[in-house]
């Protein structure tokens, strides 16, 4: 197996050390991701060079002057702040004709601005709930054929930032606070959108021209209180002790009929290619009573922690963690930017 020299980019603030011995777990959830990606190329037998990159590109430069990378493995999720910059990161890596890890530029900033992807894929008829925009600072207001319950989050940040059980709303009254609290405490855009009520569904995908798709998943919630919206929110994504309590659990569903499995895999690989995406990404769908697969998000360079939903989907068909990192690997040296076509 070939070894290669790794420039590994992560958040300035989410640099890993290399042990995890005596620090607290509340601690290591933080940069977790970026500790188990890490770990896992130093076991294929890479050389690793880890650059913590907050607002200044120039680090980046020098790194690939100084370390001379085979490969930038990019696990940036924003740049000075501003979820929507990371694109410009990878652009500029292009400029350098550096080959990277995950999505290309042009993926990044079309699912990043999300009612920019719902537009698109609307446009090519991929099933999905009704939405619409409510800008930063302006008043919502909702169009008449879009019914409540309406979904409230906002329009560019990921992770399920801001994303909370009020966050499904009744009426325009509790509509109007939940944009408030967008606009207010999250600082962007509001997506409104009406609310799908069914299963909730992960598709991972890998690959650039050729696609790999990965075995469903669906993330259920047996102790949540009865009637309460069974959506993935920031306390279900990131706090484990609430994890716990509602019973979370993620696993493949066994009652998919092959009828609506193919239906799904058809539907993972459209999306893909409509948005033009390379590397990795992960779909949530909503499956609603009727049997229809709703697309609700697109996800390019999801989370690749070693117990996250992409890994969990990729041993399932027999890739291990190691595996799973050596296949993204493989397929950034094999992605051609314009540049190099």
């Amino acid at each position: 197996m070939a070894r290669y020299r790794i420039l590994l980019l992560v958040h300035e603030d989410l640099v890993p050390p290399e042990s995890v011995e005596g620090i607290e777990p509340s601690e290591v959830m933080k940069w977790r991701t970026e500790y188990d990606v890490a770990q896992g190329l130093t076991a294929l037998g890479h050389r690793v060079l880890i650059l913590g990159v907050k607002s200044d590109l120039a680090v980046i430069r020098t790194a690939i002057e100084d370390f001379r990378p085979h490969i930038a493995f990019n696990l940036l999720e924003e740049f000075h702040g501003v979820a929507l910059y990371d694109q410009h990161v990878v652009s500029y890596l292009d400029l350098l004709r550096m080959p990277y890890t995950g999505c290309n530029p042009r993926g990044l900033t079309l699912c990043h601005d999300k009612a920019l992807c719902r537009k698109i894929l609307a446009y090519h008829r991929v099933p999905g709930p009704r939405f619409t925009l409510i800008p930063l600072g302006r008043k919502a207001r909702v169009p008449q054929r879009m019914r409540y319950p309406l979904f409230v989050k906002s329009a560019t940040e990921d992770a399920s930032f801001g994303i909370s059980q009020a966050s499904v709303v009744p009426d325009e009254a509790h509509l109007l606070e939940r944009v408030e609290f967008i606009h207010d405490s999250v600082g962007t855009d509001a997506l409104v959108e009406e609310y799908i009520d069914g299963r909730e569904l992960y598709v991972g995908v890998l690959g650039n021209q050729r696609l790999q798709i990965l075995p469903i998943l669906e993330m259920t919630f047996p102790n949540l209180p009865p009637g309460a919206p069974k959506i993935a929110t920031e306390k279900v994504k990131w706090d484990e002790e609430y994890q716990k309590r509602i019973g979370l659990q993620v696993e493949a569903p066994r009652d998919l009929d092959e009828v609506l499995v193919r239906r799904i895999d058809t539907l993972a690989r459209r999306i893909y290619r409509i948005l033009g995406l390379s590397g990795y990404a992960r779909l949530d769908l909503r499956l609603s009573p009727e049997g229809v697969p709703h697309l609700i998000e697109v996800n390019p360079n999801p989370d690749l922690a070693a117990d996250d939903l992409l890994a969990d989907a990729a041993e399932m068909i027999g890739y291990s963690y190691e595996r799973l990192l050596k296949k993204i690997i493989s397929l950034g040296l094999r992605y051609r930017a314009k540049w190099a076509q």
